[in-house]
């Protein structure tokens, strides 16, 4: 059994993709995103937020006993405390170890490191508000992981996929610095001048456009004799 929330859900068992109602994918989601049992009235009133104590327990017993009805029991109940089967494997979950597991082992980069992991957001097309700290905790800990990546490869010699994870990283946050200043020490590191400047000036001319700001005294000293300030 294998839950996917990167990018759009998903619920598949024995390699077959299972459909689902909204209010199942909602329970499912809420309940992947905790690291415990989670109290029925809690899980109850958080995602049925505008139905009264008691409607909202009961939509919680509805949308568990269609879960229980399939084969394969996803749900594990005990008294009033309710989480997910230890048998599900949950994407999520998965990145996030390997995130923090690059960026606290440098020694794991050693290996080759795909950043397709990292290339997507949490759902970005649901809109609860119990889901937008954890899009958003999920967001910063890729991005960081791809700067990573992105510098590792450098390092590495390996320019096309330093580029590519360097470029991801802007494509998820265009105005995060440390993510352009990554792509600019790839083009120099490959000798390519002229593409680091590129990136400054793209860079330089967002960030001015989009908040009124200049670039960081880190960016500046990346590229040696001095760009000129931008007015």
């Amino acid at each position: 059994m294998r839950l996917t929330l990167i990018r759009s859900f998903e619920l598949t068992i024995d390699d077959r993709s299972v459909a689902l109602p909204m209010s199942v994918q909602r329970l499912l989601t809420f309940l992947a995103l905790q690291d415990r049992p989670m109290q029925r009235p809690y899980v109850a009133g958080t995602l049925w937020l505008d139905a009264s104590e008691e409607h909202a327990a009961a939509s919680l017993r509805s949308v568990v006993w269609r879960l229980n009805r399939a084969d394969a029991r996803l749900i594990q109940t005990s008294g009033p405390s309710i989480w997910l089967s230890a048998d599900l494997r949950i994407d999520l979950r998965e990145r996030i170890a390997l995130a923090h597991q690059l960026l606290s082992d440098h020694a794991t980069l050693e290996i080759e490191i795909d950043q397709a992991p990292f290339c997507d957001d949490l759902l970005p097309d649901w809109y609860d508000d119990w889901l937008v700290i954890e899009r958003e905790r999920f967001h910063q800990l890729r991005l960081r992981a791809l700067e990573l990546i992105c510098e590792h490869l450098t390092a590495m010699g390996q320019f096309a996929g330093a580029i590519e994870a360097g470029l991801s990283a802007v494509a998820g946050e265009p105005l995060r610095e440390s993510a352009h200043r990554s792509l600019v020490k790839v083009h120099l590191a490959e000798g390519n001048r002229s593409e680091a400047l590129r990136q400054f000036h793209l860079y330089r001319k967002l960030l001015h456009t989009q908040l009124g700001l200049k670039p960081s005294s880190q960016m500046l000293e990346l590229l040696q004799p001095p760009v000129q300030a931008c007015p």
